[in-house]
Order: C-alpha cells, then structure tokens, then sequence
C-alpha cells in the first residue's frame, strides 16, 4: 500500500497548524470531503474504534504482559464521554448528575486553572504576521489557477481517493507487520468475544452481532483484494519489461566472458613469443648503465676527497669567491650525488665550517677595506683606492668587487652598515685633523691645555672661517671618494642582478638543447653531469672561468656536457687534465673572476632579484646618509662656535660670507649626492634668525636714537645719499660700494631729487632709506631669510610711523629735544618725509615679491597696511595745519567789526597771518599740495567770516556796510592771490553771504 501515487493527507485533528516538514498545512474542512466516499457507520461494541487519521494507534496501548498487574486507563469501567455521549439513546439526559448526586449538585462555572496560561489571540500574532503572507499567496493562486489534480490527472485521482476512502475503512491493526492471530491480544482485539452472551445461548442479537462481524471481515478482505489486483494492473508492464531484460542480460555476460577467455589466451602468447627476449635485454642494457654509473660515482669522490686542500690553496690567495664557489658545488654533489656515503659523513659539517670562517674572513677584510679607504691621505688625488697593502698584487678596485661578490654570494648583506660605521668615525676624524692643522698655525692657541671644542672658540673670526672652508673642502673629496667606492659596489650589484635575469631568460627554452645532445651522446644518460663539473690535476681542484665554455665548443660531447655545467652550476668547475699549463691558466681565470665572471655565479646561492634591488637602494642611501653625516659634522662645528654667542655679533658682512661659504658647500654636496641635506641649513637658518633678530634690534634702537634727537629742520642732502636715490631709480635696490674720495666739485643739495620731484627731508629720513636698502641687501645675500627681514622691515617702518607721530602730531619733541613749539614748518617737512617713505614702499614690496614663493605673497599684505597707516598720518597732518589757522580765523574774527578805515585791521591780521603760512610751506610742499591746503584754508576763512557778518547783521544789500565789507574782501583776494603758485587759486568769496531762503 506504501506505493500510492498521490500523498495521503492527513485527516487528524492533532496536525492543526505546524507538520514534521516545516510547512503549514491548511485543515481539511470534513465539509469539504467528497461525499460519494463517505465512510459507512460501524457497528456498536463490534470492533473497538481505531483511529483514521493521525491519532494515537493500538500500538500505543498497554502491554498485555508488562501492565497486567498495573491499572491503568483502560481498566476503567465509566467512560464519561461515552457515557455522554452514547449513541443508542433517543436523546441525552438532563439529569444525568442530579439523580446520582441528588438535587444539590448544581452546574456552576469552571474556575480557570491557576497553572494554565491565559491565551489570547495575541499569542498568535507572531505565527499569524509569519504566515499572513504565504497564505495570501495561497489564498490568490487558489482562486487564480485551478486544482491541479482537476488539470492532470482527474481519473487516476478520483480512482485513488476512492480507493484511499475504502482502505481506510480497514482497521490499522490490519496493516502492521507485527499483525499474528496468534497473539491473544490481536486475536481479542480483531474478534471482541466479551460482546457475545458467555451463557451459551443464542440470542437474536448475539447471532446479529456474529452475522455483521463477519461480514465486516469480509468487506475488509474485498477492499484489500481490490486495492492489490488495482497495484499488480497499474505496475504489470514494469514486470514484464523487467523479465525480459534479465533474459537479455544473461545473453551478453555470456558472450562477454567468451571473449574475455580469448583474450586471455591471445595475450599469453604474445608474451611468451614477443616480450621475454626484449624485456631480458632491457634488464643487461640497465645492468650496464648501472655499472658505468658506479664508475662515475666513484671518479667523483675521488674529485670530492680532493676539496678541502683545494679550498686551503684558494684562501692562501684570499680567492674568497672561488673557494665559496667551490665549497657550494661540492655540498651540492655530496647532497645530490653522493648523498649517504659514510665515508663523507663529517665532510658536509666540515665544508660549513669552512664557510663560516670565510664569511668572518670576508667581512673582516671589507672592514679594513673601508677603514682604510676613508682615512687614507686627501693629497691623494685617486678616488679609489689602489692597493689594500703593499704585499697585496691587486688592484684596490679589484680587491673590492671580490669582496663584495663573495659577500652577495653568502647573503651578507648587512656589509653596508659596516661600511656606514667607518663613514661616521671617518668624518669625525676629518674635522680633528682640520682642527688640529689649523690650531698648529695658531701660537695663541695651546693645543695641550685647552679643550677641542673650546679651541674653534678661541679662534678669531677670519680663523675661524678659514678652518670651515677647509672642512667644507675636505668634505667634499671625503664624499666624492665615497661616490667612487659605491660607485663600484653599485655595479657590482647590477652585474649580478643582470647576470640572473639573463641567466632566468635564458633557462625559458633549454629542452630543445637538452634534446639535441641526447641524440648525440646515443642514449647514454646524464645521471653522472655532477661529477664533470669537476676539474682534477694532481690531486687538487682548480676553479674554471666561464669563457672556457666558448673554448671547448669544439670538443666531443662529453665535454661540451662538462661546459654546460660548469655555465649552470658555478665558475668553480673541474675536470680531469693531464697538463700543468691548464692549471695555471685555470689559476688565472679563478683570480680575475670577480672582475667580469658574474654570470657565473649560481642563481640558486645569490640573492633574489628583489634582494639585489633592494641593495642598490640601499648603497644609494647610503651615499644620502654620507651627505647628511657630512651636513651633521659641520652643524657641530656651528654650533660649537655659537655657542657663547659670538655668532650672532657678527657683522653684516661677515654674516653673509658665512652664509654664501655655507650654500656654497650645500650646493657642491647636493651636486654630488644628488640630496638636499637639510640639517646644516636648518643650523644656518637658525643662526640667521638670531642674526636677523640683533640686526633689526640695532637698527631700530638706532633710528629711535635718531628720531629722539631730531630736530624736524631741513637737512641739507649729502652727495652719497643722491647717488643711492639715483641707483633706486635705476633698479638697483643694493648698497653701492663705498667710495673713499668723494669728486670736490660736488656738494651737497639742499633738497633730495626722486623722479624730477624735490623733496625737503630730514637726516633721519636719509638713514632710513639707507637702513631699508640695508635689508634688501641681507635679502639678496641670504635669500633664506626673506620672510623674517621682511617682517621686521615692516616693523622698522611702522616705528618710524608711529614715533614720528608722537614727536611732531603729539608735541613729544618738545620734551625730548626741546623744540619751544611745534611749527607749521616743522608739520610740513614731517608730512613731506611721510611722503617720501611712502613713495619707495612699493619698490620695496616689489623687491621682496621676486624672492618669496607665490604661496608666501600673503605676507605682502603688510605693506598695504603700512601704506594705508602712512596715508593716514600724511592726512592728520595736512588737518593739522588747517586747524592751526581755522583756530587763528575764528579768533581775528570774532572781532572783526565793519567801520572804517578799510581796509580793517582784522583783516591785515589775517593777510599777515596767510602769507607767513605760505612763507612756511611754500618750499617743502609742492605745488599742487599748496593749493589744496590753501582752498581748505579758504573755506574755513569764508566760513568764520560768513557767521561774523550774519552776527553783525550785515547782508548783501548795496548798502554802506555792505561796501565796506566788499572793500576787505578785495583787500583779502588781492593778497592772496598774490602769493606764487596761488594766482589763479578760486576763493569763492560770495559764499561768505549767507543764502535767503
């Protein structure tokens, strides 16, 4: 029955919601069922009732034998829901409580149960949001598409239901394994003996009941007979069709070991006939090789036993590289060809020892190398050395290139730090015995008594800079002997790392070789090539170059297989030679390998290209470390002579020979190391800003002085300051040089000619512009110092600013010098001064634009700011004088009466007055300024005068007074315009009448 088609539903109520597979099954509504298969009412206490659906069988039950003695529930004789609910009464009974327990017992509400929950439909919320959307899903396809089984299948299912509806009339016990009538309790179960009368008697209804069992257990067997011929029909094609593939089969594994015993017999005889005499020839053809390979085996520990005494000769000649080459081929061949041997167990340990003893070798020998190379004399013009020592044969350059192979070739390659320890102790060095030199020219200077450092401060200046330029001159060879010695290393390590990549481009295509000389050796293997890499001539070995390899392209092919192993494997080759002139060229050869053998150098021994590279970067930065030592030695010579100060007293000039001497020496060491050492700029930087910081302190301290004690009188202008106005103008913003005669015939001015226009000035306006162009000057010598000179140049002019406003706007000069008044001389030649400045502001600015980076022009801004400050000033003294005569208007004419004699005295007062003011400013101001001055003179004239006539009373009528007043009005006009440049000067004076409105 388990072959059913369709999935049987479930048809329990206890499967509501969830299953056993995760998906939610919908109820079936028993409404819905259909009804032409509706199960038929069983019998009343016939058959105990079994479940349908999904319901707890009869296996669930007790065991018959476990729970004989035990009660349990089905020992009990009232079954309330049967006894509820008995189907053979008309109607249930309303009293069925009452007539047992009497009249009492009345139904009253079930308390709930204190340990159950109160569930509500909110403990359903989250299953029902879970499945809200599935079942809509559901609910939309339902009404959408139509049943599936209606679509595909409508007979076959209605078929099935209707056979799955009759089947489930049988009795489950009926369909477990375990079912045997044997069983009391299945045999009870199926036939329930209890419902029959135990009297013996036979009833009406005892013969019923058997009447309906009976044909109950027949209906069952019908319905199982039916659903079984239903199976066997809808499956009888896959019986046949399985029979008739059997037959089938039998017929071919027949035919299959038939031949599969011909085969057998087939294969027997070509064996026997064909495979044992070829295969027996293979075996003394293998035989033989292996013979001749035990012959070869045993020339090679003849070369190998030899080693060590080769090894001991190479170093007698400090041939590190050829012994080191030497060394590694034979580790190879005792752990490739010889690997096992007990009579070479210690010699691997040994040939390890060995090595390590070269490496100490090595890197002692490079340590004396370079200790020797840096401290050798200067007179020496030769950049490298030539010779280690005098018993030394080689040449310095070539000792160097096999000290360094031999280090590439053991991977030391730390030798760089080495050679970095003995630069420092070098360069510390070169400034002693600079020191030293000069401290021996010195006879006030007692080297025994007083300390190194405190000996450069004994020193005078010029003693003192020359020692530095001697240790900037020593420091330059000291750098470029350096570039020379890495120069060497850094092509060394080139050669290698292009000997590799050649090397590695050149084992792209080796098969085809390989494939040529093994048609010409005619089979005979290379299993033995290891021992060929040796060359042995009475007893020792004897390292090969690798041009030798183009010098036996001729030979026979074994010997053209010896060539390629020796390119492959190392430049330490050997083989066996029976002259003594091929050992001594092969001696030679060994010797010069270093020089140009690079490509015979192992790829699997040397560094990775990676490591090369990162060499040569290294021996770069080596040469960069070099520079910044060289920068670091002389900042310590720096600071150890300004320390007490005596640098920043150093006077302009002698400060800027000091800086050009020191970006001098920075150039030259960025020439040569291609690097912009920064520490010895950084010291001289600081230095100039201290240098900076005296030199603008005394500068203002003395302009102050000067300003203090200025008189605010004109100054007659000397020849010199002419000149350096004249070379302003010409573009040279510089200090000339100093004249000591000066041409008689010229002699000073007394006004200061800029541009065609005169200038009245001052002496402390002189030195201004002197100290101003002194700072340009320090721009132009010391360009690193720009941003500083131009702040405190800023600073220097806002000072003259500033202290000039206290002296003449402010009256401080009559305390400070004692001036009795400040004059309107005095305020005139102040504001022509102010002018003055004012006009080379710009040319300043504009020398200081072409040194600064565009990123620094922001610092400019200072200048408009001082422009703007100087404007003001110039405009409050210009104020200034007019109020000195508005106040001198308004106290003349407040007494002003209109009487005669004309013209009034008031008003000559006033002429007087205006033409000592013209008088006055007449030569310092120009033109153009007088007028102005004097227009606004005027009105503060007309207007004093226009509020003393209206106070009077007297208007422009024609009248007598008016007449009178018209007559001092000319006599003012006419004065007026009669003082030079003010001639055509409009005064306006209707406006002294006031308007009618």
């Amino acid at each position: 029955m388990s072959s059913n088609p369709i999935p049987q539903s479930s048809g329990g109520g206890g499967r509501g919601a969830g299953s056993s597979d995760g998906l939610f099954r919908k109820p079936r509504d028993p409404s819905m069922a259909p009804r032409h298969y509706r199960t038929p009412r069983s019998l009343p206490d016939v058959c105990p009732k079994e479940p349908t659906g999904e319901g707890r069988g009869l296996c669930d039950g007790p065991s018959v034998v476990a729970d004989q003695h035990r009660w349990t529930v089905y020992n009990s004789k009232v079954n309330l829901p049967a006894a509820l609910n008995d189907p053979r009464l008309t109607k249930r009974e309303s009293d069925f409580f009452t007539k047992t327990w009497g009249l009492d017992f009345t139904e009253t509400d079930v308390m709930p149960s204190f340990y159950l929950p109160n569930i509500t439909r909110e403990h359903f919320s989250s299953y029902l949001q879970e499945t809200a959307q599935r079942e809509k899903i559901h609910e939309r396809c339902k009404n959408v598409c139509q049943s599936k089984d209606d679509l595909a299948v409508p007979t076959i299912t209605n078929n099935h239901d209707k056979a799955r509806a009759e089947l489930d009339q049988v009795p489950k016990i009926f369909m477990k394994p375990e079912f045997v009538l044997n069983d009391p309790a299945t045999f009870n179960a199926v036939l329930p003996w209890s419902h029959f009368s135990v009297a013996g008697g036979k009833n009406s209804r005892d013969v019923a009941s058997s009447r309906l069992l009976q044909e109950k257990l027949s209906h069952y067997l019908d319905v199982v007979e039916v659903s079984i011929a239903r199976q066997i029909s809808l499956r009888s094609e896959a019986f046949f069709h399985a029979m008739s593939s059997q037959h089938e089969l039998q017929d071919r594994l027949r035919e299959t070991a038939d031949s599969v015993a011909k085969l057998r017999a087939r294969t027997a005889a070509i064996d026997r006939v064909m495979c044992r005499g070829p295969l027996q020839a293979l075996r003394d053809s293998l035989t033989r090789n292996n013979c001749a390979k035990l012959h070869n085996k045993l020339k090679l520990m003849a070369a190998v036993h030899q080693t060590q005494p080769t090894v001991q000769l190479l170093l007698s000649t400090s041939e590190f590289v050829g012994a080191l080459e030497l060394i590694a081929t034979t580790k190879e061949v005792l752990q490739q060809e010889l690997q096992g041997i007990h009579s070479f167990r210690h010699l691997g340990s040994q040939l390890c020892e060995m090595e390590r003893l070269i490496d100490k070798m090595m890197v002692a020998d490079f340590s004396t190398y370079a200790q020797s190379d840096l401290n050798r004399p200067f007179e020496e013009d030769i950049q490298v050395m030539e010779k280690v020592t005098k018993q030394s044969a080689a040449s310095g350059k070539d000792r160097l290139q096999s000290l360094v192979f031999g280090l590439l070739r053991q991977r030391k390659l730390d030798f760089l730090d080495i050679y970095s320890d003995e630069m420092i102790r070098a360069a510390k060095n070169v400034v002693r015995q600079c020191v030293e030199k000069s401290v021996s020219q010195i006879n006030e200077i007692d080297a025994d008594t007083v300390k190194f450092h405190e000996q450069m401060r004994l020193m005078t200046f010029h003693q003192w800079f020359d020692l530095l330029l001697d240790i900037f001159e020593h420091f330059i060879l000291f750098l470029k002997r350096i570039k020379a010695t890495l120069s060497v290393i850094r092509n060394v390590v080139l050669e290698v790392l292009d000997s590799s990549q050649r090397s590695r481009i050149a084992d792209v295509t080796p098969a085809a070789n390989h494939s040529q000389e093994d048609e010409e050796d005619s089979g005979v293997h290379h299993s033995g090539e290891a021992e060929l890499a040796y060359l042995t001539h009475e007893g020792l070995f004897i390292s090969d170059a690798l041009n030798e390899a183009e010098a036996r392209s001729s030979v026979p092919a074994q010997a053209r297989a010896q060539t390629r192993t020796e390119a492959c494997g190392s430049d330490s080759a050997s083989a066996t030679t029976e002259s003594s002139s091929s050992r001594e060229h092969n001696y030679n050869t060994t010797s010069s390998l270093p020089a140009g053998g690079a490509t015979a150098l192992s790829e699997d021994v040397m560094p990775s290209d990676l490591e090369l590279g990162r060499v040569a970067n290294n021996v770069q930065e080596l040469l960069y470390t070099a520079s910044d030592v060289c920068h670091d030695r002389c900042v310590k010579v720096l600071m150890t002579r300004a320390k007490d100060g005596s640098l920043e007293r150093l006077s302009s000039a002698e400060f800027v020979c000091l800086s050009q001497a020191v970006e001098s020496f920075v150039q030259d060491t960025e020439q040569e190391c291609v690097r912009r050492s920064m520490s010895l700029r950084g010291a001289l930087q600081s230095q100039a800003n201290r240098f900076v910081q005296r030199f603008h302190e005394e500068r203002k301290t003395k302009l102050s002085l000067l300003l203090d004690n200025e008189r605010w009188k004109q100054a007659e202008v000397p020849v010199e300051f002419q000149d350096l106005v004249d070379s302003i103008a010409d573009g040279r913003i510089s200090l000339p040089e100093r004249r000591h005669t000066v041409s008689e015939d010229r002699k000073p001015s007394e006004f200061l000619c800029v541009d065609g226009q005169k200038y009245a000035v001052v002496g402390t306006v002189l030195l201004l512009i002197r100290m101003f162009l002194e700072y340009c000057q320090c721009v132009n010598d010391i360009p690193s110092i720009t941003t500083d000179i131009l702040t405190r140049l800023t600073d220097l002019l806002k000072h003259f600013n500033s202290r000039s406003c206290q002296l003449v706007l402010g009256a401080g000069a009559l305390q400070v010098v004692g001036l009795k008044t400040i004059t309107t001389r005095n305020l005139a030649l102040a504001s022509r001064c102010l002018q003055l400045v004012v006009l080379y502001i710009p040319v300043i600015r504009a020398h200081f634009e072409t040194r600064l980076q565009p990123k620094q022009y922001s610092i400019l801004r200072h200048f408009d700011h001082i422009t703007k400050d100087y404007n003001d000033h110039i405009a409050e003294i210009s104020a200034k004088l007019v109020a000195i005569m508005d106040s001198m208007f308004e106290k003349a004419l407040s007494k002003y009466e209109v009487k005669a004699p004309m013209p009034s005295a008031c008003l000559r007062n006033v002429c007087k007055q205006m033409a000592k003011m013209h008088e006055a400013i007449y030569e310092l101001l120009p033109e153009e300024q007088t007028q102005m001055l004097f227009l606004r003179i005027n009105a503060r004239f007309n207007l004093h005068l226009r509020r003393q006539l209206a106070r009077l009373g007297v208007s422009n009528d024609g009248g007598p007074q008016n007449g009178l007043v018209m007559v001092d009005v000319a006599f003012y006009t006419e004065n007026v315009q009669a003082l030079r440049s003010l001639e055509c000067l409009d005064l306006n004076m209707p406006e002294i009448w006031e308007q009618k409105r």
